[in-house]
């Protein structure tokens, strides 16, 4: 392309971008389309001679993006929220435009710089030791693979323990590195959804008797289902006792302490040996983004180091990093360019006050709530942005009707779950742009008779 087309296409998508901003609390929160419909507008045959590119632009705007859900909506309440800033939107442009890798330092001593800083950075905002370092990935599941790699790269192959509300992925990583089934405890909850210490100590006592070695435990900060954060220093005692490697699976609730609320919440996160977090939902930067911090120095380098004779020339030296021995990507994109753009743009107080802003939206909502006895029964209560609860006069069967119309309305979308074989509705409220408003106005839509 010319570069004037080229800036009138870079300059158009720019538009489309922010006008799509402009206009999203009022577009539907998700749209899911019809398979062969969307075949036929975006397949077809290979396209062998060149197409319009705004004809492209228009049909990916129109069809594409509007055929999914829009996790940045103010009422998006299902799962767990993205909602993207657009400093860091900036960022990705960056990076993708200048063509950007972050696998060696030869390669990219620039990105590499970044993303250890941004890792700091992190690091620090949560409290953890200030020898922690870390590596970006594309979410929780890998960030999460990637830190149990290291723990058996350390600790050496054994057991791990996890409880019933572990994120559904971890046991998958588990069984998908090798680990028998004997070797995956996955403890009963206890009445608050948390793993116990008391639990979690007998099933060690367990494998120890039974000369099966304990390797790591897993715990977690904020569920996905409740938002219930383990013990992690009660947890943290007895690993230390047992020289087992905690991991904390905090790619949703992590970034909570960051607040004073939070950082009281989670304590103990700071003994961790390992802590993910996805900061594509709770840091605000737009898909993907995930993060593995390790606070073994040079943990990470001894478990997927490799020094092949053709990247000799591009290896690290005094202290610099190769990214591609911090994980199992070599070839990788710089994903660390969206949140440092982000963070030097709005500052980590902003960080913090949207963070503690979510917690204290999801406190408004039990309390809203609790105020309609008649038409609501909270069965969870507000735990770091994510409140679950039942209509009174629904099964699971109506629960999930009444999630269903409210999503085809294209006002707000919310998840149901299942706790303790009870079902629920639950919310989650991480999005800065979210009102009150929205909230009751969600709720009332929800109770309306089916």
């Amino acid at each position: 392309m010319s570069a004037d087309d080229m800036r009138r296409l870079g300059h158009r998508v720019v538009d489309m971008v922010v006008d799509r901003f402009e206009r999203r609390n009022t577009e539907a929160v998700i749209t899911t389309g019809d398979a062969s419909d969307l075949t036929t507008q975006l397949g077809g045959p290979l396209p062998d001679a060149p197409i319009d590119p705004d004809t492209t632009l228009d049909l990916m705007a129109q069809v594409a993006l509007q055929n999914m859900q829009h996790g940045d909506h103010p009422r998006y309440f299902a799962r767990v929220p993205g909602p993207a800033s657009f400093a860091a939107i900036l960022g990705e442009w960056m990076g993708t435009g200048f063509n950007t890798i972050c696998a060696s330092w030869g390669g990219g001593s620039g990105p590499a710089v970044v993303e250890t800083t941004v890792c700091t950075w992190v690091a620090e905002m949560l409290g953890l030791p200030a020898q922690t370092e870390g590596v970006l990935l594309s979410g929780g599941s890998l960030a999460n693979l990637t830190g149990f790699c290291v723990a058996r790269s350390e600790i050496g192959s054994g057991v791990a323990y996890l409880t019933d509300q572990t994120h559904a992925s971890l046991p998958r990583n588990l069984r998908q590195m090798g680990l028998p089934e004997d070797h995956i405890h996955i403890l009963p909850s206890d009445d608050a959804l948390r793993l116990s210490a008391d639990t979690l100590q007998s099933a060690i006592a367990e494998d120890i008797a039974a000369s099966r070695r304990p390797m790591m435990v897993i715990a977690t900060a904020g569920s996905t289902n409740t938002g219930a954060t383990d013990p992690l220093d009660a947890i943290a005692d007895i690993c230390a006792r047992h020289d087992i490697w905690l991991h904390v699976d905090g790619a949703y609730g992590a970034p909570a302490a960051i607040t004073d609320q939070g950082r009281a919440t989670l304590r103990g996160l700071e003994r961790a040996d390992s802590v993910v977090l996805d900061p594509h939902k709770w840091f605000f930067q737009p898909y993907d983004l995930g993060m593995c911090l390790v606070t073994r120095p040079g943990a990470l380098d001894r478990c997927f180091s490799m020094n092949p004779e053709y990247l000799r020339d591009v290896q690290a030296t005094d202290g610099a990093v190769n990214y591609g021995n911090r994980s199992l990507e070599l070839s990788r994109r710089s994903r660390a360019l969206k949140l440092w753009m982000s963070l030097r743009s709005y500052g980590a107080q902003a960080f913090r006050g949207a963070v503690a802003d979510g917690i204290a939206l999801a406190e408004f909502t039990e309390s809203h709530l609790r105020s309609q006895p008649e038409t609501w029964e909270v069965i969870t209560p507000a735990q770091l942005g994510i409140v679950c609860f039942a209509h009174r006069e629904s099964d699971a069967a109506d629960h999930a009707a009444r999630a269903a119309r409210l999503a085809a309305s294209g006002f707000a979308t919310l998840s149901t779950t299942t706790l303790k074989d009870r079902s629920a509705l639950r919310l989650c409220t991480i999005n800065p742009l979210t009102t009150k408003a929205d909230i009751i106005e969600t709720l009332d839509r929800l109770a309306a008779p089916l």
